[in-house]
Formats: structure tokens, sequence, C-alpha cells
């Protein structure tokens, strides 16, 4: 089994947080979903006739695509790979965007799953980050898509946003359980330099939450949100039962995924390759049939690596019997060396031979997974 991931780079305007790439030339909309269409046939050998079981469409704004463009990708996806009958099909769109019209425009295409970016539902804060929507929108939008059946909603939050308080947060967290979806993503703020928020910090314009603020809130949202009946199956993320991510879970489980779109990236078990994110080469590459990307061949070590930062921040952490089979006698045991000071802490734990964060370890996830990297 594999997964697509499709990038939609369009945005009517860039969130002053966002370093992904994206672009607000939608006049090259309809230049870009033909070029979109061409990859997928010049590239369909990537996954060697592995059957698809996830499909998603991120971005960017992939809501800002009109029905003729999401048509013309699914025809072609569906005309070019084996698609499973219960795939996971998911669009992310912004909640102004899911009018009425857009959302039954959604029902009508293979769409199962919306992951609608809210971000927060304070409003002076959604005008400082130059989101497009109020909270009024991302609610009613919310409760659009599950009157039209959607029955996989997933919702974007953000924390330690500039003048979030602890009371700002536990609302946030509460409007977000009320509306009952069934994965809820939680990411901290994070100060990208290049960025518009990089530039007002840069002016002492906002200031960054500090660490205990940080600590405080990422304890509160795993509190609130276990109480509440979710599963926090990794370190952002979290859903109702068997309703996580089955694509992002692709990407932790060290399942083949193929990316399409400029800054794609793509991952085939020996090697990770990704696509160049600018616009005109992107544009420029399919049009010579000569795809723009860079490729990295994985050794050994990189491959271990990757397993040990993908698995440890999951729920379900490192089978160690998988760890020996596929890396070898030397990395089991190097693995095993380097975490028994971190079990003997108490942040790390061997449960049915399966090596995983314990509460405490979520907290300093990032330092415990740098010690078990060979380097």
């Amino acid at each position: 089994m594999a997964g697509i991931y499709i990038h939609i780079p369009f945005c009517k305007r860039r969130c002053i947080y966002c370093d992904f790439f994206s672009t607000t030339r939608s006049e090259e909309k309809p230049t870009y979903v033909r070029a979109l269409c061409q990859e997928l046939k010049i590239r369909k050998d990537y996954l060697e006739d592995e059957e698809i079981e996830t499909i998603y469409l991120g971005g960017g704004t992939p809501s800002q695509l009109t029905e003729e463009e999401l048509n013309d990708i699914f025809t072609s996806l569906y005309n070019i790979y084996k698609v499973k009958e219960d795939a996971e099909i998911t669009l992310e769109a912004n909640p102004d965007d899911l009018t009425p019209e857009y959302v039954s425009i959604l029902r009508r295409l293979p769409v199962n799953r919306i992951s609608m970016g809210i971000q927060t539902f304070q409003e002076e804060t959604l005008k400082l980050l130059h989101r497009r929507h109020t909270a009024r929108q991302a609610i009613e939008a919310f409760r659009r898509c599950r009157e039209a059946g959607f029955r996989n909603i997933s919702i974007d939050l953000m924390y330690g946003l500039p003048g979030e308080t602890l009371d700002t947060w536990k609302q946030d967290l509460q409007q977000a359980i009320d509306l009952h979806p069934e994965h809820i993503s939680a990411y901290h703020l994070i100060y990208e330099e290049g960025t518009e928020l990089w530039k007002l910090k840069e002016q002492h314009q906002v200031e960054e939450a500090d660490e205990d603020v940080s600590v405080t809130l990422f304890s509160t949202l795993i509190d609130t949100l276990t109480q509440a009946g979710y599963q926090h199956y990794e370190i952002s993320n979290f859903c109702l039962p068997r309703l996580h991510s089955r694509h992002n879970s692709s990407y932790w489980t060290g399942k083949k995924y193929l990316g399409y779109g400029p800054s794609a990236h793509s991952f085939n078990g020996l090697s990770r390759q990704w696509n160049v994110a600018s616009l005109d080469r992107y544009l420029n590459g399919i049009a010579s049939g000569t795809p723009d990307y860079q490729i990295e061949e994985l050794d050994l070590y990189t491959r271990y690596n990757d397993f040990v930062i993908t698995s440890i921040r999951t729920c379900w952490g490192m089978p160690l019997s998988r760890l020996r089979t596929e890396y070898g006698e030397e990395l089991y045991n190097y693995c095993l060396r380097m975490a028994k000071p971190h079990i003997d802490e108490g942040v790390l734990e061997i449960r049915e031979g399966v090596l995983k964060l314990t509460r405490r370890g979520i907290f300093i996830s990032d330092g415990i997974m740098s010690d078990l990297l060979f380097v």
C-alpha cells in the first residue's frame, strides 16, 4: 500500500507565520493543474503499481481550486493508479472557502475527509495572523460539512500564539471539543526566519511564548483532549478511536509515498526525492518532460535515523523486532545502549517489545530522538 500527496500552492494571501511553498499567482491555476496531471503520467512508475491507500491534497490552499480543476486531478489519478475502494482522500480547506456551494462540490468528488485550518477561535489573533476567516465562519463551515455528510473532519489548532493565555487556549480547546471533530492537529507556533511573523518579532512587535508557558499549554492540550476521549497518537495529533490520519501515519510507519507539485517530497523505502520549490521551474520541467527534482539515496544509517525519528514520535513506538530485522545487530544494540539512560530516567519505556515515549518523555522528545540517532 502507498500514499499520494498533491501540493496545491495557491493562496489568496499568505499567513504571516507560513513558510511552506505557496504563491498568490492564482491566474496560473489552469496551467498548473494541466502540468500536475502531466506529472502524474510522467512519474506513474515510481510506486511500482502499488495500490493507493491514501490521497492527500495539501497546500497552499487546495480549496482555492474549482470543481473542474479538482475533477481533472481526480480523473487523472483514477485513470493512472489503482485506488483502494476505501481509500482515505483528504482535502485541506480554509473555512471561508467552505460555502454551501463549495461543500456541495466536494460531496460530488471522491473526497471523504476534510482537514480544516482553523488555528484559533480568537478573533483578534486571527486578524493578526492574516487568516481570512472569522471564528463564526469556522464554526459554521464545520457544521456545514457535517450536515452535508462528511463523517471524517480534522481541524488544525495552534498554540503559543502572540498574546495567548492559558484561559484563551482552554477556550479554543473547549470550542474544538464542542464541534466534536474526528481528528485534531495542534502545533506550537514557530517563528520561521524570513516570514512576516519573524520580522514582527525582530521589530519587537510580538514576543515568542516562553518555555514554561509553552509546556503548560502543551500539557493542557494533552490532558484536555484525552479527557474528552481523543487518543494522543502522535506528538501533535489526536483522534477519536481508530480515526487517526491514515495518510500522515504512513509517513511515520515507513510506507511509500509519492509527492506531486513544487516542493513535494517522495519516499520509496530506499531513496527520498523532492520537487523544486519554484512554480516557474516546476512548470518548465514538466513542459520539457523532465521534472525538476533532487534525489538522495539512503544508506543503512540514514534509514535507521529516519526510523527513529518517525517511529518514536507515535503512540505505536519502535518495534524492536523490526529494528533488529531491518537494521541489523549493530544498530539494534546501539539503539538500546543509547536508550538505556532515558529508560532509567523514566522518559522511555519498553512495553511488549516496543520502545516508546512515556508521558514525561513526550515533552522532551526532540532531545531523546537526537540521542538515539547514529552520528
